[in-house]
């Protein structure tokens, strides 16, 4: 391994601490990594809009204030590529959708204004579906997205830019958000670390509809030190998220004492009663499963009601597309790709009596699932019914040859725990009967974030000793010999009107 690759894979807390103690640059580290997106992205086409020599300039800068001795930051001197769903000051951001192909915002949001304030360097942004719509990170603006493991199939989405940018280590840090998946399903498909936080733990400027807990931005990683430390630096009260709190962390998940394994009570479910799953995938689970029980104090399997969570996810996924989408949909809907376009026109149909029900189940099941934590510390299932399949199909259309009803029902792994509101993490265990990576969900309590990252770091220093648990490691040189073309359904936009810009776009 050449010196570059070897720092370009090492984490980004020990990247930190090389900065802190001067053994590396700012300006050396944002070249690398910009050498390194050059080189291999063209393998994966994670990242879309650049943003190079705005990078190394911001790096030069913290490299003056690095040797005055003024070095300020969680994130200091750290490169990171945003999701292309975030707002970036003059940089394009298109959200993947051919209605704001060439939006440049005058702004960052409130996600990106918190990685600069902690002194990240921005490389670019990463690549999205269409308005953030599908877990197949795949639009008309970028092309696709692949898998770094195998880039014929999808990284899932919608971060999958994100999650393949880490997999490749093309950057230390990564954004990502997620409504039914976005941030847990491509960090499952790429072998590494998605949180989806608690509501509000970090603030979402971009939501049309504050009070919604449904969609939420947070971090990716490649290890869960990493994914801690982003989350550590982007936490907080904001007057931009009414739902949104003051609360601190530890900026170290190393200055707190780590979890005792033997003492959690665990539980597990293959499908939640109500989801379609591979039946090789519910086997791999299975004997994951039974590797992993005799770490906990106990473990055992729970069965769920939750017949009604598929229509109650598709109202309130609708409510949002309708408020993010309105202003495009009714100017010019063709600029919508289908997936989107399928959500408005589901919530456009929909009535208030509707929205009423959804709210009150969601109600309901949440009660309902935070009992579940009196019992158990932790919940396991799998992130995805499926191994990763072609990004040339827009979607998963059947399970086990049952047809699935819509394009992202088969996401319901993951959107039946974001109704239920409580932290749920991607954890990197092993590989699938394909060779590919396989992700566990982790479900903790209400609001028991920094616990769940803690439950999690124990379980990775024991998983690592193991072939058949361990994260999976990518073979970069396999990587480089593959030849794909991401520019499938890519459009020729140079005749399409500009239409005024209300950047609200949604998210998987």
């Amino acid at each position: 391994m050449s010196h570059t690759s070897e720092l370009a894979s090492f984490s980004a807390v020990k990247l930190k601490k090389m900065i802190e103690k001067k053994q590396i640059s700012p300006v050396e580290l944002t070249q690398i990594y910009i050498d390194r997106i050059i080189k291999i992205d063209p393998k994966i086409n994670s990242f879309c809009a650049k943003n190079y020599e705005q990078a190394l300039a911001d790096a030069k800068s913290q490299e003056q204030q690095l040797m005055a001795g003024q070095a300020r930051g969680l994130l200091f001197g750290l490169p990171i590529g945003i999701k292309d769903l975030e707002d970036t000051q003059n940089l394009n951001t298109t959200y993947g959708s051919l209605a704001y192909q060439h939006y440049v915002p005058k702004a960052d949001n409130e996600l990106v204004q918190r990685v600069r304030h902690a002194g990240a360097i921005i490389l670019g942004k990463t690549n999205v579906p269409d308005m953030g719509a599908g877990a197949n990170t795949r639009n008309p603006v970028w092309g696709a997205t692949g898998n770094p493991f195998n880039p014929s199939l999808n990284a899932g989405g919608s971060s999958g830019g994100s999650a393949a940018a880490l997999a490749a280590s093309l950057a230390p840090l990564c954004t990502g958000s997620d409504t039914g998946g976005s941030l847990r399903i491509p960090a499952a498909l790429c072998g590494i670390y998605g949180l989806r936080p608690s509501a509000g733990l970090v603030p979402s400027q971009r939501k049309p509809l504050g009070w919604t807990p449904i969609s939420v931005v947070g971090p990716m990683g490649r290890n869960v030190e990493d994914t801690w430390l982003q989350l550590a630096a982007t936490i907080g009260l904001s007057k931009n998220d009414p739902l949104s709190y003051d609360t601190q962390m530890s900026a170290d998940i190393r200055d707190l004492p780590p979890v005792d394994l033997s003492k959690l009570r665990v539980a597990y479910t293959e499908d939640f009663g109500c989801c379609e799953v591979d039946n090789d995938i519910r086997q791999v689970f299975r004997n994951k499963i039974q590797k992993i029980s005799k770490l906990f104090q106990s473990c055992e399997e729970i069965q769920f009601n939750l017949d009604d969570a598929h229509r109650c996810f598709d109202v309130l996924r609708a409510e949002a597309f309708v408020a993010g989408l309105q202003n495009t949909y009714e100017k010019n809907p063709e600029l919508l790709g289908p997936n989107p376009r399928m959500n408005y026109e589901m919530g456009a149909n929909m009535k208030l009596t509707d929205c009423i029900w959804a709210q009150k189940t969601q109600t309901q099941y949440f009660k309902d699932f935070q009992k579940l934590f009196d019992q158990y510390d932790l919940i396991l299932s799998p992130v995805t019914p499926v191994s990763p399949f072609s990004w040339q199909n827009l979607y998963l259309s059947e399970v086990n040859g049952r047809p699935l009803e819509n394009y992202y029902r088969w996401l319901s792994l993951t959107y039946v725990v974001t109704l239920m509101t409580n932290p749920a993490l991607s954890f990197p265990l092993g590989r699938d009967h394909l060779n590919m990576p396989f992700g566990l969900q982790m479900i903790a309590g209400f609001r028991e974030d920094t616990t769940l990252l803690r439950m999690a770091d124990a379980l990775a220093q024991h998983c690592e000793h193991d072939p058949d648990l361990a994260q999976p490691q990518l073979d970069l040189s396999a990587l480089m010999q593959t030849q794909t073309d991401f520019k499938t359904g890519i459009v020729d936009t140079s005749q399409i009107s500009k239409i005024e810009y209300d950047h609200t776009a949604s998210a998987v």
